[in-house]
């Protein structure tokens, strides 16, 4: 069977969610899942957009061996040096560029001329070229461009030494048939069309991603483009774990495989809600809660006589284990650092000690600890030790069903100020939040908040998420803890914290 390559754009595309901030640690850590997952290549971001996303781009390519890592540019000069910096210690170091061809884009966003557009492609990618093996170059909007133009840019851009051309559905706009039309005119119509790769990169403003991306499969696209979970701008984009396992299911009928590691798509999706904040939904397709779940009577008597009855996909497959109950209080170091290795977590030896600590304290007071658990705990730890700006040292809340919910707060501030305030609220988490915002001395608009446990039982963990509006800008935190109030509360911290951390690693992006 023929391979598809998978190129993964959750730290670029699927970071462009509304609300979604991630700072390098998180990166490092989604990337380190995908090289695990074993896709082949990882779009790390985009370098020019500030000091920090270049710094991020940087510290993945030295980091990641197994996949190509690449990094997005504009049709500028300058993009192209910030990747460069960024990407030239990588394994495989290569560039995504890309400019707008459509006739709306032209007219209104670039401004440009069909001439001008192709001179300004032409241009780039040659000096692009002279820096990395590889290059990839984009038609944004290409499927509201005219066919005989796009065909005429892509034969001069592949003369200019692009070596993969994208094809993205921008808008969500095409259909499967239409879209796979696309291609068989490319391979008709641009002569040079043999000597690169065709990618494609689908937005699923329509819900036809996924159908989308498989079309342009079956018409000749050897690479495609997408997020975990489906991630991206506005509705998101081609979810990789669906369209991996719909090739892994129907090989015969595409007769093309993608060289992932099926068995970590559970444990790739997972990590990726709780650090991006963005739950999956239940009935996701392949990774939400639901997907092998039967309730209706007549499913349940088919799949206890035969699963692939009503079960064309098998849970370990994808990497769903029924059990996950692994260690508990009595459990040594070593137990706890052998299983974290085989959870997939990087843990630097220094930091095992005291992730052990925590570990013993929270079994203590949990009946049962399970990999959720595990995972759920790192992650918070490294939260905590990444944040320098607020830290919460204590909260109290008094309420009562005759009396007016009051929270009192102390915080740790950037120079290790000490904070303490206290405010009322109609209720216990409203208390809290307005006291917490009498603390940051400025309004902030929550626009979301969201709470649910790590695991079962009445012991289990409570993880929180929040989205606001702090500073004019929309973000959002998470925060773990056994008690709901403290989770809340380090959820609206770790918030505010990703904020004043982008704001000490921005720069504006100068046009070149």
């Amino acid at each position: 069977m023929q391979k598809v390559k998978i190129f993964d754009t959750t730290l670029r595309d699927g970071e462009q969610s509304a609300g979604v901030n991630l700072n390098k640690s998180e990166k490092l850590e989604i990337a380190r899942q995908l090289e695990r997952l074993n896709v082949d290549i990882i779009e790390a971001g985009f370098p020019a957009a500030s000091p920090g996303d270049l710094a991020s781009v940087k510290e993945i390519a030295r980091t990641i061996k197994g996949a190509s890592v690449t990094g997005l540019a504009r049709a500028v000069i300058t993009d192209i040096d910030a990747a460069w910096e960024a990407l030239k210690d990588g394994a495989e170091p290569r560039l995504h560029t890309f400019i707008a061809t459509s006739p709306i884009h032209r007219q209104y966003k670039l401004k440009q001329t069909k001439e001008q557009v192709i001179e300004t492609a032409v241009q780039t990618v040659k000096y692009a070229a002279s820096k990395f093996s590889v290059v990839q170059w984009s038609a944004e909007d290409a499927c509201r461009t005219e066919l005989p133009f796009l065909a005429e840019i892509i034969e001069e851009v592949i003369k200019a030494g692009a070596r993969v051309i994208n094809i993205p559905d921008t808008v969500g706009y095409i259909n499967p048939e239409e879209y796979g039309a696309v291609f068989d005119y490319l391979f008709e119509n641009v002569p040079s069309i043999g000597k690169v790769e065709l990618s494609t990169h689908c937005h699923d403003d329509l819900g036809l991603a996924v159908a989308n991306s498989l079309a342009a499969v079956k018409h000749g696209a050897r690479q495609v483009e997408g997020t975990i979970n489906g991630i991206g701008e506005r509705a998101g984009n081609t979810s990789l774990e669906e369209l991996a396992v719909a090739l892994h299911i129907r090989k015969d009928y595409f007769n093309l495989e993608t060289g992932l590691n099926l068995q970590e798509i559970s444990r790739t999706s997972s990590l990726i809600s709780k650090l991006t904040g963005m739950p999956v939904p239940p009935n996701k397709a392949v990774v939400g809660r639901n997907a092998f779940a039967h309730e209706s009577g007549i499913h349940q008597d088919g799949v206890l006589k035969e699963k692939t009855t009503y079960e064309i996909i098998s849970p370990e497959l994808v990497g769903f284990q029924n059990n996950s109950l692994v260690l508990g209080k009595h459990s040594g170091r070593h137990a706890f650092r052998n299983r974290l290795q085989e959870l997939g977590l990087s843990v630097p030896e220094e930091d095992i000690k005291r992730l052990f600590g925590v570990f013993k304290d929270l079994a203590d007071r949990k009946k049962e600890m399970t990999d959720e658990d595990l995972v759920a705990i790192v992650l918070e730890e490294r939260l905590s030790k990444d944040e320098n700006f607020y830290q919460l040292k204590s909260i109290q809340v008094q309420y009562g069903t005759n009396q007016v919910p009051t929270a009192t707060v102390s915080l740790s501030g950037a120079n290790n100020e000490e904070i303490q305030e206290a405010a009322t609220g109609a209720g216990s988490i409203e208390a809290l939040y307005n006291t917490l915002e009498k603390c940051m001395n400025e309004t902030i608009n929550l626009l979301d908040y969201r709470i649910q446990s790590v695991g079962a039982g009445r012991d289990a963990l409570a993880q929180v998420y929040v989205k606001m509006n702090y500073a004019g800008k929309e973000t959002s935190g998470r925060g773990l803890a056994q008690d709901v109030l403290e989770a809340s509360a380090k959820a609206y911290l770790n918030a505010i914290n990703r904020v004043l951390y982008m704001n000490e690693s921005a720069e504006p992006v100068v046009n070149g």
